[in-house]
Parts: C-alpha cells; sequence; structure tokens
C-alpha cells in the first residue's frame, strides 16, 4: 500500500499489533536496499519503506536536482519483497517554512563527510528523526556502506531518548566487488573499473591486518598506493576510526572502521570495511 499522506501513516500504524520493521530510503532501490527489506521483513509483522529524496541533506552544488528517480520500479521492488506501507511523501508534507532544526554534533558532525559536506549531517538527522517520529518502529535498518551516518543515528536515538532498535546491515557488493550505490550509475565503462580499485584496496588492507599489521599509517598508505593505480580517481580522504568515529593510530580489532572517500570523473563515492 503506498501513502503519500503523513495523517494517514500515523493512524494506520497507530493500529498494529506487533513490531514494525522500517527501513528509510531515498529510491532508486538497488540490491543493497533490498537486503535491508528483505531482513526488515524476516524480523518483523509490519515493514514499512520510506522513499524520500530529502533536500536538506544536499548541499549547493550535489546532484539533488538528478539523483536518480525509479519510482515505478521502486514500487514494484517492494511489491515483490512483501513490503505492507510504502511512504512516499513531497517536500511540502515533510517540511514547513519555518523548522526548529535538528544539528549535528559539533565534532563527529563535521570530520570525514562533515568537513566535505558542511551541513549535510544536520539535513540527514533531521529527516531521520521526523520518520521516525512517525512511523515509530520497532527496529530501524540502515547499511553500513554510510558509516559515520550510521554513528550519528545512534547517537542521536541514544540522545533524544527515541525508542526503536537500531540495525546495523552488512554492506551489499556487486559481483565485481563494487558497493552497491544509486549513484553507480553514473559511471562510464572506465570511470567504473577505477571505481574498483576502492575495494580492492579494502581488501588489500584487510589482508594486511590479517597478517598481523595494526598501524593506520603503514594501512592508510597501502590503500592510498592502491588507489592511485586509477587513472580518474580523486582521494579525498582515507581514514582509520573506532566505532565511535574517535581516529586510530593503530587498528583495534572488532572495533575498527577504515573510510575511503573519493571521486571517479564528477561522482562521488564512499565505502568501508569493518575490522
Amino acid at each position: 500500500m503506498v501513502i503519500n499522506d503523513k495523517t494517514t501513516l500515523k493512524n494506520i500504524l497507530r493500529g498494529v499489533d506487533g513490531t514494525i520493521g522500517f527501513v528509510p530510503t531515498m529510491g532508486a532501490l538497488h540490491d543493497g536496499h533490498i537486503s535491508l527489506i528483505k531482513k526488515a521483513r524476516a524480523e518483523n509483522d509490519i515493514v514499512v519503506v520510506s522513499i524520500f529524496v530529502n533536500p536538506t541533506q544536499f548541499l549547493e552544488g550535489e546532484d539533488f536536482d538528478k539523483y536518480p528517480n525509479k519510482t515505478e520500479a521502486d514500487i514494484k521492488i517492494c511489491q515483490l519483497c512483501e513490503v505492507d506501507y510504502l511512504f512516499m511523501p513531497d517536500i511540502t508534507t515533510m517540511y514547513d517554512k519555518d523548522e526548529v532544526l535538528v544539528k549535528a554534533p559539533k565534532i563527529k558532525g563535521f570530520i570525514l563527510e562533515g568537513s566535505k559536506r558542511a551541513g549535510h549531517f544536520d539535513g540527514m538527522l533531521q529527516i531521520v528523526l521526523k520518520l521516525l517520529n512517525l512511523v515509530k518502529p520497532t527496529n530501524s535498518y540502515f547499511g553500513k556502506k554510510d558509516a559515520q551516518q550510521l554513528s550519528l543515528i545512534n547517537q542521536m536515538v541514544k540522545n533524544f531518548y527515541l525508542d526503536t532498535n537500531i540495525v546495523e546491515c552488512d554492506i551489499v557488493r556487486e559481483k565485481d566487488g563494487l558497493a552497491y550505490s544509486s549513484r553507480n550509475v553514473y559511471l562510464t565503462k572506465e570511470q567504473r573499473k577505477d571505481a574498483l580499485y576502492i575495494s580492492k584496496s579494502l581488501n588489500i588492507a584487510a589482508n594486511l591486518i590479517a597478517k598481523g599489521e595494526l598501524d593506520s599509517n603503514t594501512i592508510q598508505n597501502s590503500i592510498k598506493n592502491t588507489l592511485e593505480k586509477a587513472k580518474q580517481l580523486d582521494i579525498e580522504y582515507i581514514q582509520i576510526v573506532d566505532r565511535s568515529l574517535n581516529i586510530l593510530n593503530k587498528v583495534k580489532l572488532k572495533n575498527t572502521i577504515i573510510l575511503i572517500a573519493v571521486k571517479v570523473g564528477s561522482t562521488r563515492l564512499i565505502d568501508n570495511i569493518w575490522i
């Protein structure tokens, strides 16, 4: 069932008897999203998916106006995945002209992705808070590919005493190793070949760690050397942090994320590996 109105959604979900699993998305659904939806379907009585391309998390000059729109395909995917309710609001449904604002943490919201995209996490947290308050899910499903986003959402849930369980879901990759992203469609054939160096570099780093190498500088240099083999790839950052986004000089086993952000041509991609 497709719902566009927030009052209708609230009224329907208010009468639900059982657990609610929620998957918030910006549409252009791919296998990464599908894995979240299937996990929600397996673990809950009711599944809600939202599709909303949130304007407040796009900065000037980013791809808001050309973000992939695949409405008919997205609705069909949700039907096939047995989604109970698909929430597809417009901007006027989700935002007033003069709103109370949510602000990202002063440090963790302005490092890594936040250092390049000041204000991005303010908008992301704003819409996620709205959606969680509308749906009031038992379990909310987010992918590990957006690791910094996931960490900040966990912090918001904790700081604002939100009554939902955040389920962290593993990255899903295409057959060639490229992490699924709605922006992959922007890549030319040659750019896609270069983009494969991202996952290659992470796999090399994982192998180094498996052999006992824990020094962050050594691991970062290995990743950099691999990425620099690509012709159309510009490195924005390579960083090694713990689950709380604190920068690490030494890898902590079971508490480390290696993060990469690059531009391949004009397309910005992120990826990571959890150690």
